[in-house]
């Protein structure tokens, strides 16, 4: 398979963790989003919306959507499942998903950031205030469920890992890289460093990926 990606973008994080987690072997397309490779031609033949990522199947199919490709591959190769077996069990896994892709996500990534600082003319400063906003705003969300509902354990549905640990994992991770004090999610912090502790965690992270800059490591 071939996974067009670029190495900060949580919505590629999260499918190098499932395709990890599967085993199923993927060569590394990047696509900066910086430089606007996205909107070259020919990667809006492989995705017209112009983002990352995009899976390439081995019968050459093409998927785009971070959501929608964790599901097919979850499908496609069962083994190990991210998803419970319970139906209420997988509908709490679904919704801290629908809130850490859906609510948090879309809100900081970098069209958002050059549309709030480039086009609309704000500062840097309160395009961090923005960042930080939506960021804690979702993670104190997250954190309240995982704290109250009485069904998270080592990870966030339970004892084995789910696509909802595939989302909250990179969520963390931007926390962190846009210097948002993470000291009110301790069971955020602590879902994120058990899941680090796994080789597909560890080695899907950006820090790890071939495009991640030389002058950054």
């Amino acid at each position: 398979m071939k996974l067009f990606g670029y190495w900060r973008s949580l919505a590629a994080f999260r499918v190098r963790i499932a395709l990890n987690l599967k085993g199923q072997p993927f060569d590394v397309i990047s696509t900066d989003l910086i430089k606007g490779e996205q909107f070259d031609p020919e990667y809006l033949k492989i995705n017209p919306q112009g983002v990352v990522p995009a899976l390439v199947t081995d019968d050459g199919q093409t998927l785009t959507q971070s959501m929608a490709i964790l599901e097919y591959l979850d499908e496609a190769h069962p083994e190990p499942a991210l998803m419970p077996t319970d139906a209420m069990a997988r509908a709490r896994v679904r919704s801290l998903c629908m809130i850490l892709v859906a609510d948090m996500h879309p809100l900081v990534v970098p069209r958002i950031r050059k549309y709030i600082t480039q086009d609309l003319g704000h500062s840097e400063e309160e395009l961090g205030a923005w960042i930080g906003n939506w960021t804690k705003l979702g993670l104190a969300a997250i954190e309240k469920h995982l704290a109250e509902d009485g069904t998270s354990g080592a990870y966030c549905e339970g004892d084995q890992v789910s696509l909802a640990d595939l989302c909250l994992v990179p969520q963390v991770g931007a926390a962190t890289l846009f210097n948002i004090p993470l000291d009110d999610y301790p069971n955020c912090v602590r879902i994120f460093k058990t899941c680090m502790e796994n080789p597909a965690f560890f080695d899907a992270r950006p820090q790890a990926q071939p495009d991640f800059p030389e002058d950054m490591k």
